[in-house]
């Protein structure tokens, strides 16, 4: 049994590895940090819903409630195809920082849930998390329970997002869809 602290981009991505984790017997807490989330009424509608689902289940959750769109481009519009990277290694290292300072024995993220991310990178960014600050890295590939997540996610009647939740994700979501109705 630990005590970690679990990054969160969202209730639904939170939802099935925390029924785990839970059941495993690991003390939790959320942490709230995705300044990457945009427009502001996308964050707001993500955030609310964490707060929600932490309320009903009773969990901590720390929030770094920092709506982040002037740092976010000036950190990635020189590069777009590397924002991920970025959108990563801010999130997760604020995650393990946050950890460190609050007492927990180890951290993880919900970023590891998706099958949309890029699983290496992540664990490769929490990893050099781990040295940095000399906590536990709590790994574990959730994508398992994707399907898990979402029957969970929409029984408890959660806001389900349709990107990540980075402004050039949504633009990427409505590009394939236009493309995909001016093929047909």
């Amino acid at each position: 049994m630990a005590k970690l602290l679990i990054h969160a981009c969202c209730a639904p991505c939170l939802i099935a590895p925390y029924i785990k984790l839970k059941e495993a017997g690991h003390e939790l807490a959320a942490y709230w940090f995705n300044p990457n989330i945009h427009p502001l009424l996308e964050y707001q509608k993500r955030r609310n819903a964490l707060r929600e689902y932490s309320q009903k289940e009773g969990f901590e959750l720390i929030e770094h409630d920092e709506y982040g769109l002037v740092e976010f481009l000036h950190n990635t519009l020189s590069d777009i195809p590397a924002r991920c990277e970025y959108c990563y290694r801010t999130r997760i290292e604020g995650t393990a920082r946050a950890a460190a300072e609050g007492g927990f024995d180890g951290f993880s993220s919900t970023l590891l849930y998706s099958r949309y991310q890029k699983h290496e990178d992540i664990i490769a960014f929490s990893r050099q998390m781990r040295e940095k600050y000399k906590l536990k890295f709590f790994y574990e590939d959730w994508r398992q329970l994707w399907q898990e997540g979402i029957r969970l996610s929409k029984a408890a009647g959660m806001y389900r997002q349709q990107y990540c939740g980075c402004i050039f994700s949504e633009e990427e979501r409505y590009r394939e869809r236009t493309q995909r109705n001016k093929s047909q």
